[in-house]
């Protein structure tokens, strides 16, 4: 039985996502949480996809899991097209949770036709909803709506080598990133390519730049100084939300005067971060990837805090 990399958003239905598995694996089951009440290992709209010998994604392990997953695979063998399930995470089910959680089951052997929102009855309720697009999944007398394909945060890796590739190792899996890496020839990448990346290969890599959204979170490794600095020039005349720079104390020095020097405001400098990463816990490639990982992930959590960003 084989375990895919998880890549499936849990804040809305992803039909990439599907039709990739679709391609690859025929007829599967779309199990996802509809509803949590009290303590659950994941939140509403975690998914996963099941097929005859093997899943992507997960509702949170354990025996909840296990049960689920076996119940979507004889959905597949009795051509079953939907179940509703209400779980309590107790004792009985050998598990500590202490809440209830309800999952969806749905059996698709293609893409369905869907608009912005994605809304199916599930129980017997209420007439069905108004298919408004909600921010997130919901379950609603009786009718289970969600977001279809919703925005994900733009994360530019700019550079292949060895620190690009492990932060490209580390974001592929994480859900609700939309990950562009950038060098400058198409042989500097792994092959293949981790899976959901997007590949953009740019011989006057700065000139890249503006493709970028200025809510994008971008990370600069490059092969060379002159092409670190580039960007770097780049990314401020643009706007971003985030930017790391790999590099030493002293090369920041030097970058930082330099981009003053050519009118960049000190205030705007600064918010490019170097050292990337968490220096203190060393220089190997994939610590200073799970550093930079760790950093964006709680610019994310703070930027949710305080709403989403215009631009």
């Amino acid at each position: 039985m084989s375990f895919d990399p998880v890549g499936l958003d849990p804040v809305g239905f992803d039909t990439d996502g599907l039709a990739r598995v679709l391609a690859a694996h025929g007829a599967i089951v779309r199990v996802v949480v509809a509803e949590v009440q009290g303590s659950a290992p994941r939140e509403v709209g975690a998914a996963m996809l099941v097929w005859k010998d093997g899943q992507e994604g997960t509702i949170g392990g354990g025996a909840l899991e296990y049960q689920a997953a076996q119940g979507a695979r004889e959905m597949l063998a009795h051509g079953t097209a939907q179940r509703f399930v209400r779980a309590i995470l107790g004792p009985d089910m050998g598990q500590c949770c202490g809440g209830a959680v309800a999952l969806l089951c749905e059996r698709f052997d293609r893409v369905p036709e869907t608009g912005a929102v994605f809304l199916r009855q599930v129980e017997e309720g209420a007439d069905a909803p108004d298919e408004t697009a909600p921010d997130a999944p919901c379950l609603q007398d009786g009718w289970f709506n969600e977001p279809v394909d919703p925005a994900r945060v733009p994360v530019w890796i700019w550079g292949a080598g060895h620190v690009g590739r492990s932060l490209a190792r580390v974001l592929a899996p994480l859900p609700r990133l939309g990950v562009t890496w950038v060098d400058t020839a198409a042989e500097r990448f792994p092959d293949p390519l981790p899976e959901g990346i997007s590949q953009r290969v740019s011989s006057e890599i700065a000139d890249a730049v503006p493709e970028a959204p200025k809510t994008a979170h971008h990370f600069i490794f490059t092969y060379s100084h002159d092409l670190d600095f580039a960007l770097c020039d780049a990314v401020l005349r643009h706007g971003f939300q985030s930017a790391g720079l790999i590099g030493s104390a002293t090369k920041w020095a030097r970058f930082r005067s330099r981009l003053g020097q050519i009118g960049h405001a000190p205030a705007d400098i600064d918010r490019i971060r170097c050292p990337i990463g968490t220096p203190a816990l060393g220089k190997d490639p994939g610590i200073i990837a799970v550093g930079a990982a760790h950093a964006l992930l709680m610019d994310l959590a703070k930027q949710e805090a305080v709403g989403p960003v215009a631009g």
